[in-house]
């Protein structure tokens, strides 16, 4: 079965970035010239998705504007024949991918988030991608990675990475039998241990290929931690009666969740900008002479 839909949550409210995201959303702020999210679905888009479903709450509106059509900044830019714009503005999002939209109202969870979207999803496997981890690896994405090994295997799919082992309490962490160099069988999930109780520092980061049925468990399996719904409780469910898989990616992750995170994508973009990254290169050069 190939990966067709991707789910992308981002009802969240981004308070890490206050003020800046009292009106803009988080995954609407840019990297060099681009929003977060578009580098996301670029990344869907390449391995092969068809249909995204954006999980939005009512003052996410900007995202849906920015994969609709403007008219009025169309007809702008090609009164003042700037055609090389107006093809960039009218690309965003490829004329055969197809863009959902699912409320949820309440921060309930990434399970709940997931669930928001099974009205486009059904019962077939899906993707899931949380913009916030930008994932660079300067060829066709994390996901498409990802979809050729689920191709492999047929089963559900968590990417992770080695995390410090002070910081296992930041992430879900997988115990696994390795299958090879990158590839894991899943033998329990964690959600944030303490370093001490933590049974490796496989953790995951924000890329997912689900089976259908992950769907009937968050349906039922109520609240988790934090009163939510937990998506790594419905994994943990799921490995009753499926295999679930991690993956070792090939690619550098930034969290731009954070500041910090965000800056070191920043700038990570900015060098491979063709038409700025020699005066960004010799710039930074200059502020590490001082």
């Amino acid at each position: 079965m190939n990966i067709t839909k991707a789910v992308f949550p981002v009802a969240g409210l981004g308070t890490r970035f206050l003020p800046a995201t009292k009106v803009v959303p988080k995954e609407m702020l840019p990297i060099v010239d681009k929003p977060i999210i578009q580098y996301a679905t670029e990344e869907a888009v390449r391995a092969g998705v068809k249909e995204i479903i954006f999980v939005i709450s009512e003052n996410k509106a900007s995202i849906r504007e920015h994969y609709s059509n403007n008219k009025q900044l169309n007809e702008d830019l090609l009164k003042k024949e700037k055609h090389e714009l107006h093809k960039i503005v009218n690309t965003i999002i490829p004329s055969d991918v197809k863009c959902h939209y699912a409320d949820q109202s309440q921060a309930l969870g990434l399970g709940h988030a997931v669930l928001c979207a099974r009205q486009f999803v059904g019962n077939d496997a899906f993707a899931v991608i949380l913009p916030d981890d930008m994932i660079d690896d300067n060829s066709h994405g994390c996901l498409k990675q990802m979809v050729d090994v689920y191709n492999d295997h047929q089963a559900s799919l968590i990417a992770v990475e080695n995390v410090d082992p002070d910081d296992t309490d930041k992430y879900g962490i997988v115990s696994t039998t390795p299958v090879s160099d990158s590839i894991y069988k899943i033998d329990d999930i964690v959600e944030k241990p303490k370093p001490v109780d933590a049974p490796s520092t496989l953790a995951v980061v924000g890329r997912y290929i689900l089976s259908g049925s992950i769907m009937e468990i968050l349906e039922n399996i109520g609240e988790g931690a934090g009163g939510e719904i937990q998506l790594t409780d419905g994994i943990k469910q799921l490995l009753a009666s499926e295999s679930v898989y991690a993956y070792r990616f090939d690619g550098v992750r930034y969290d731009c969740g954070s500041k910090l995170g965000y800056l070191k994508a920043t700038i990570n973009y900015g060098l491979k900008d063709q038409e700025i990254n020699s005066d960004f290169a010799e710039y930074l050069r200059k502020l590490k002479l001082k």
